[in-house]
């Protein structure tokens, strides 16, 4: 008599080399014969879940403080920015919808077990990075909304793991829903803020023009010059770690992967979705640089901390025209704030987790439970953190609110070396005849402005990577550590680009045994 089989269980960490993400691959349904309208609510979401991290906690000091700094000079880098993220998205969703793998799988296929590892290792510590300004935001907003103590904050920001276990029981359509309507309430938030300041429309669409003013090294406002405040914007905006996301999340909807016209279709409303959210994101990145400019009076603000900015916007005497004092006086405009950082932490926190499990599939073929992966992350990322307040908490709150700021800002380096290693294989395959076939490869457009972005935004990270080192050395750094700084980030430097050669190389090679793979099956 043959035993009834159950259901097949799981180890806490197995090898996993099938489809990306495999639990919600291809579960989506997506209309047939609908109306436009209809078909891109279907294919809506996955551009949600990109946008998020392109409006994450790590922005907002930045931007706000570029905007008090140098009015709205800086605009015109969030715009290029922006659309230099639309570009990117657009071939990262295309590689997932064509070839059917994400781009770590696309990478892993095609290079050594040793580079897929270094890779990997690199990627990690970028979401680290991005989880390190998650945990600072959301304690931070715990602190100003409930008065919880920082150190217990930061314990609590562990628990979103539950969070996260819930929503993996309610299915991805939901979890999409629910990202959309966090980025409404951040979207609305800061909307309703600048509104009420009335800025200078006229200046805000002058500043989006880019000038030899916004890369230059001078005036020096507070430490940044436009140079630094650019290559900050552009570091916080352009992230790795969304290519692999969205090459995964392409693939949930389900369809005919060998009906030629369905998969053109999912590629077109699938780059209407990455579009449409990413200008939202852009809106919030703007709104944030003109809270800068129009809310606060220059210079008012001289804790750009999210302490500081929470206390600015409660503090009648630091606004800009009288209506503003008049709502802040009654405390409307400060818990809002609190409430969009506690969004913006929350919403990071569902991406950064599917990220890693992307990575981790991808590179070293290795999975776990996502509520695993969050904890193992959150656990490594609360450890600075709470070094870091434990380390501060008996000095004067600036010097505790301008250490968690530098804490966050200083992590954001890892973002710079590993985003040249996502785009430029992402660039490769979606140039390539042979892996996107003729129909899908990039047109001639796209590629030239695709090869423009990976090459001018390697070079900023690069130029600007000595700041950020000199950075860790702080406001009283002596000429010996400068010169320390820049020394390792020329070591560092120079480690990124023989790393970069290595990738090429292999990549190259992998392309071409996938060519002869290719024209072998088609001799038979």
């Amino acid at each position: 008599m043959n035993k009834v089989k159950g259901p097949k269980k799981h180890k806490l960490i197995e090898y996993a080399n099938g489809p990306s993400l495999e639990e919600i691959n291809g579960t989506v349904e997506v209309p047939e014969g609908k109306t436009f309208w209809k078909t891109l609510l279907a294919y809506s979401g996955p551009g949600a879940l990109v946008a998020v991290g392109y409006m994450d906690p790590g922005n907002w000091s930045t931007s706000i403080t570029g905007g008090q700094s140098f009015q709205y000079l800086l605009m015109s880098v969030i715009l290029v920015s922006s659309l230099i993220a639309m570009l990117l998205q657009y071939m990262a969703a295309k590689l997932g919808i064509v070839t059917q793998m994400d781009l770590a799988q696309a990478i892993r296929a095609r290079t050594s077990k040793s580079l897929g590892i270094v890779l990997w290792i690199l990627t990690e510590l970028a979401i680290m990075a991005t989880d390190i300004a998650e945990v600072i935001g959301a304690a931070i907003a715990l602190y100003l909304l409930f008065n919880i103590p920082l150190v217990i904050a930061v314990f609590i920001t562990i628990l979103d793991v539950m969070l996260l276990l819930l929503l993996t029981k309610v299915g991805f359509r939901k979890i999409e829903a629910i990202v959309v309507a966090l980025i409404v309430v951040i979207f609305v938030v800061f909307a309703y803020e600048v509104a009420l300041s009335n800025p200078d429309w006229a200046g805000v669409i002058v500043g989006l023009v880019p000038t030899a003013k916004t890369f230059a090294t001078t005036p020096n406002v507070g430490g940044m010059s436009p140079l630094t405040g650019a290559l900050g914007i552009i570091g916080a905006t352009v992230m790795p770690h969304n290519l692999y996301l969205h090459s995964a999340i392409s693939q949930t909807r389900k369809i005919d992967r060998n009906n030629e016209e369905q998969v053109a279709q999912t590629v077109r409303f699938s780059t209407w979705d990455s579009n449409i959210q990413l200008t939202m994101a852009f809106f919030v990145n703007a709104l944030l640089l003109i809270m800068g400019v129009a809310v606060f009076k220059t210079g008012a603000v001289k804790d750009p901390s999210f302490f500081g900015l929470f206390e600015a916007l409660s503090d009648t005497s630091t606004m800009s025209n009288g209506i503003l004092a008049s709502v802040a006086r009654t405390g409307i405009l400060s818990t809002l704030f609190a409430v969009a950082l506690l969004a913006s932490g929350q919403n990071s926190t569902i991406t950064g987790t599917l990220t890693g499990q992307v990575i981790m599939e991808g590179f070293v073929h290795l999975r776990m439970p996502l509520w695993l992966r969050r904890l193992v992350t959150r656990l490594l990322s609360v450890i600075p953190v709470l070094i870091c307040v434990m380390m501060t908490s008996n000095k004067p709150p600036l010097e505790e609110h301008q250490a968690l700021n530098t804490l966050m800002n200083n992590s954001q380096v890892f973002l710079a070396f590993a985003l040249p290693f996502s785009m430029l294989p992402l660039l490769m395959f979606t140039d390539s005849r042979v892996e996107m076939g003729d129909r899908f490869k990039n047109s001639l457009v796209i590629r030239v402005l695709g090869w423009l972005s990976v090459i001018g935004l390697t070079y900023l990270n690069m130029l600007g990577l000595p700041g950020q080192i000199e950075a860790f050395f702080g406001d009283q750094a002596t000429a010996a550590q400068l010169a320390l700084a820049d020394h390792i980030a020329y070591v560092l430097i120079a480690a990124v680009l023989a790393l970069l050669v290595w990738m090429i190389v292999e990549l190259y090679k992998g392309n071409q045994r996938f060519e002869q793979q290719l024209a072998a099956q088609a001799a038979e």
